[in-house]
């Protein structure tokens, strides 16, 4: 595997591994208040893909509190770091004011070095933009775009709710900010051949972006996915299929791309399918087989 993790990448850049502590600022989305539609993308749960994510009703200070408790009585007691990932939902969409307050009170936080921002390319405006470059002089700024697919037939059938042509703008004007920028891709939509997700995967490693999350179609309770799945209308990727796409994936992307996912966590909870996904060290050590065969 030429490009790096975002272990390796954290660990040549801080000299330490950083734990990500998932926020949930309280926030909605274009996709669930009514502006777009009020059912979200087909795929997201109720907790707007932020299944792991804190509390809202505690402060930002309080939920990074709660999560180094989390990290820090599963860890050794060694060197490590945090980075605050406001997940839950679309973190900037809502009023500047809450917003900037929202992160500056990560930033200002002694033990997060990084700020990661997750949203969608459509709720980027200008003067949000212009906050979001102003905290990334106090600490160093991520922003999660999710994409999923360049498919167009595709990108309606899961209500994603925008056109390519905004992505492309949004990573033209996060570049000129020069903040730095990961990509979510789902790997396993319905409809979508290995070709289809493979050339997703190329459109993002040329579109000037620093980093990638390949993710596994997770079929979650509650969802219009579930849906979907129960009545038969789609099956998901087998574990041998997902980690030769994966391999295929890593093959076509930038050397200087970093890895931030290869796979991912549905809430077992909530998850439907695909089961073998349950079995991470067993879906982990596959990948690395498959990976190492690449050298």
């Amino acid at each position: 595997m030429k490009q790096q993790t975002v272990n390796e990448y954290l660990k040549s850049r801080y000299g330490k591994k950083l734990y990500k502590i998932s926020i949930n600022a309280g926030l909605t989305c274009p996709n669930r208040d009514g502006t777009l539609g009020t059912g979200g993308c087909i795929f997201c749960s109720g907790t707007g893909s932020g299944d792991f994510a804190g509390d809202p009703v505690m402060s930002i200070y309080d939920q990074i509190e709660s999560g180094k408790k989390r990290v820090q009585g599963k860890m050794p007691d060694e060197g490590f770091g945090y980075i605050a990932y406001f997940q839950a939902f679309t973190n900037t969409y809502g009023p500047a004011e809450k917003l900037e307050k929202m992160y500056m009170e990560a930033a200002m936080h002694e033990d997060i070095e990084i700020i990661s921002i997750a949203t969608r390319p459509d709720c980027l405006e200008d003067d949000i933009l212009d906050i979001i470059s102003g905290i990334n002089r106090i600490k160093p700024v991520w922003i999660e775009l999710g994409l999923q697919t360049i498919h167009k037939k595709t990108a309606e059938y899961i209500r994603r709710g925008y056109p390519l042509s905004v992505y492309d703008r949004a990573v033209r004007k996060l570049r000129d900010r020069s903040i730095e920028t990961i990509v979510h891709v789902i790997l396993g939509l319905p409809g979508e051949s290995r070709e289809d997700m493979l050339e997703t995967v190329k459109y993002v490693g040329d579109s000037g972006v620093q980093g990638i999350k390949l993710q596994l179609l997770h079929v979650l309770r509650g969802t219009d996915l579930a849906d979907e799945y129960l009545d038969g209308k789609f099956s998901c990727l087998g574990m041998e299929e997902y980690t030769d796409i994966i391999r295929d994936a890593l093959m076509i992307l930038p050397e200087d791309m970093v890895i931030h996912r290869m796979t991912g966590d549905g809430d077992k909870k909530l998850l439907i399918a695909p089961e073998w996904s349950k079995d991470k060290k067993r879906v982990l050590n596959l990948l690395r087989s498959k990976i190492e065969a690449l050298s």
